[in-house]
């Protein structure tokens, strides 16, 4: 009994997961618009075929977290697959190295996208509403600040190995701007991007509905719902 109990628990969270994953990744796609004055602005919504100016298509959460998953072990792959995770750092960020060491030294697969200029933080901004760093992104779910705890929590989660499955060979891809640009030298640098504060100063989340509770404790000890 207690088995089916699991399985079922398992199913509820895959469900919730691929259902936040295709409404984040259809929420998150953002167009750059520069016009003739060179002002910069974003938008969610595509540029209408009349419309003047530069237009770049901000790479989308989806394809940040693409990584290469052929080499992959069977279990890692599909979790990679079904959730990729994507890590968005920024200069100077101690709490951003901290973060990405823990998911190499985890042996999770992720792209890493930096935030260093003023475009980079703007569209930060609208994917996630303010401009702290780090944040990860687990398929459609966003964990701001670093928090070693709740990170672990969730890439259990998603289905991650707990412990690192990478091959020996394998190799990231490199750490690329959030937003893309043909002319690095002409971007704006952004002010210093505001660290996170420590998942132990953030408010506690709500308190979950009791049948969310009844997850499987021992691989999600803290009840995640994505």
């Amino acid at each position: 009994m207690q088995s089916r109990s699991i399985g079922w628990a398992r199913f509820v969270l895959g469900s919730a997961l691929g259902l936040s994953l295709c409404l984040g990744v259809a929420a998150q796609q953002m167009y750059k618009h520069v016009d003739a004055a060179g002002k910069v602005t974003f938008s969610d919504q595509p540029p209408s075929p009349s419309a003047s100016g530069k237009f770049e298509r901000v790479t989308s959460r989806a394809q940040i977290g693409s990584t290469n998953t052929a080499s992959l072990p069977l279990e890692l792959r599909q979790a990679a697959e079904r959730y990729p995770v994507v890590l968005f750092t920024g200069p100077n960020c101690e709490p951003c190295e901290t973060g990405r060491q823990m998911l190499n030294r985890r042996g999770i697969p992720f792209g890493e996208r930096t935030v260093a200029t003023a475009a980079d933080g703007e569209a930060l901004r609208r994917l996630s509403g303010d401009q702290g760093l780090p944040m990860l992104t687990i398929g459609g779910q966003q964990i701001k600040g670093y928090s070693d705890i709740e990170w672990d929590q969730f890439l259990t989660a998603a289905g991650y190995p707990s412990s690192s499955q990478l091959p020996p060979a394998y190799k990231g891809p490199p750490a690329a701007p959030l937003v893309a640009t043909a002319e690095p030298s002409a971007v704006t640098p952004a002010a210093p991007a505001q660290t996170a504060a420590p998942a132990t100063a953030r408010a506690q989340p709500a308190a979950r509905a009791p049948a969310e509770r009844a997850e499987d404790t021992s691989q999600n000890p803290a009840g995640i719902k994505f």
